[in-house]
């Protein structure tokens, strides 16, 4: 709905939002909810892992080594530790560099990567059990996603990038509820989350994407801290005159920020990445993948490629021409010509500077050609056309969570084991990933971090 005049807003919406983070409860944590939150933490580890490998992780790891700092949390990648608020700006960084990481419909973007660096620092730090780490993660998964359902969608269509804005408010509410926070302390870490709360979409391609959800965490991290030392704030800064959502967004949907998601925590209905690129972009590798395959089709067969796509992923993925590995993640053109051509998406070496100007795939991907249509990001229709007249065409969703949780842990687990024992290797990995599987057994989730505290890049 659109934004309703200021003065006939009366629900609560920071209080409300506030007062559910502080009081969440693991046992409040449904079976599925809490299977799903900790394959969230498993593939939160896997794509980390293997984003502090990225340029852009190591800068910020040496801006972090020339800051100094008390050595408080571990700093992945690194080998080393550091501050809070370095472990959520390097960690939280590394988990969205390759753009692998989980989607959340109802939030607008990804949820896991600052949330994710944000609780896990602070749980280091403080050793808390197993269960309270993961309840911190659910209540701020929910808390991102009902900001983002207060906001959406116009929120991001205005160029805001609801992964560093909206995620701000969850790292917040997950520290928050570490931290005991109490509601009435809780609603002022969410004003302070709101008054630091940016990120711009036009960075997408470049270092500042991931960036983004670094700083969320840090954003969260000192929301959090200040609100418990006393510091004060507005207690209704996402309903206010000029507060979050006015000043943001065009919308005020207040019913669906404030009831509860579906199946009972929004963790449930969380999407998982297969493809090491935009999500825009997987129904459209699978559609395509699955008709080459089925049709035996030979890319020199192919006229060209017609895809019906959101409009909005018009202005987040259509690189027409990437120059760069980072830019293919976000060309569905080129994406479509990986899935053509039969190149493995889910690896992220296929991401190189090299496979943007391979001629075959310049060749192929200037055969597609992308419009914009009235469906939901997360579809895709594509018709390929043969030299001989003969079409294929096919619609698929991949905004639909999966009923079978075990299922897709598998899955999960896959994607673990392929991107972190070349790094770990296979003793260490397994390691890991048994105790994140049986974390709520833990007397000590700092124990998921000793693990990987001593693992340097290279």
């Amino acid at each position: 709905m659109s934004s309703p005049a200021l003065e006939e807003v009366t629900t609560p919406i920071t209080e409300i939002l506030a007062q559910g983070a502080a009081d969440l409860r693991f046992e409040d944590i449904d079976a599925d909810s809490l299977t799903v939150a900790k394959q969230c933490l498993i593939d939160w580890f896997a794509v980390t892992l293997a984003g502090a490998a990225e340029p852009l992780t190591a800068i910020l790891a040496a801006e972090a080594a020339e800051e100094g700092g008390a050595p408080r949390a571990t700093l992945i990648g690194s080998g080393a530790k550091g501050t809070l608020t370095q472990a959520c700006l390097v960690n939280g960084s590394a988990s969205h560099a390759l753009d692998y990481d989980d989607v959340a419909r109802a939030m607008g973007g990804h949820p896991t990567a600052q949330v994710g660096a944000a609780v896990l620092a602070v749980a280091e730090d403080l050793g808390v059990s197993g269960r309270d780490l993961i309840t911190a993660f659910v209540a701020g998964y929910d808390a991102e996603c009902r900001v983002g359902s207060l906001v959406s969608p116009s929120h991001y269509e205005k160029g805001f990038h609801a992964t560093a804005t909206v995620g701000s408010f969850g790292a917040a509410a997950g520290i928050g509820r570490l931290m005991e926070l109490d509601g009435e302390a809780m609603a002022r870490a969410f004003g302070i989350a709101a008054t630091q709360a940016a990120g711009l979409k036009s960075q997408f391609g470049t270092m500042c994407k991931p960036l983004h959800a670094g700083k969320a965490a840090g954003n969260g991290l000192l929301a959090a801290r200040l609100a418990k030392r006393g510091f004060t704030s507005r207690p209704d800064m996402l309903e206010t005159s000029q507060g979050f959502a006015d000043s943001q967004s065009d919308n005020f949907n207040a019913d669906l920020a404030t009831q509860a998601a579906k199946r009972g925590f929004h963790v449930r209905e969380n999407l998982f990445k297969f493809h090491a690129a935009c999500y825009m972009t997987h129904s459209t590798i699978e559609i395509l993948r699955d008709l080459r395959d089925e049709a035996q089709i030979d890319p020199d067969q192919i006229d060209h490629v017609d895809l019906s796509v959101a409009a909005g992923s018009l202005a987040v993925c259509n690189i027409q021409e990437p120059d760069t590995g980072l830019e293919v993640k976000f060309s569905l053109r080129h994406t479509a010509a990986f899935a053509l051509a039969g190149q493995d998406t889910a690896n992220i070496e296929s991401y190189s500077d090299a496979n943007a100007r391979a001629p075959n795939l310049v060749a192929l991907r200037r055969k597609v050609n992308v419009v914009g249509d009235g469906g939901p990001a997360s579809l895709s229709t594509a018709k390929i056309t043969l030299h001989d007249g003969q079409t294929f065409e096919r619609s698929f969703d991949v905004g639909v969570p999966a009923e079978d949780v075990a299922a897709q842990g598998l899955k999960i687990d896959g994607k673990f084991r392929s991107l972190v024992v070349p790094l770990l290797g296979e003793a260490k990995a397994e390691a890991l990933l048994a105790d994140l599987h049986n974390l709520e057994d833990l007397d000590n989730a700092g124990q998921l971090l000793s693990h990987v505290s001593n693992w340097q890049v290279g």
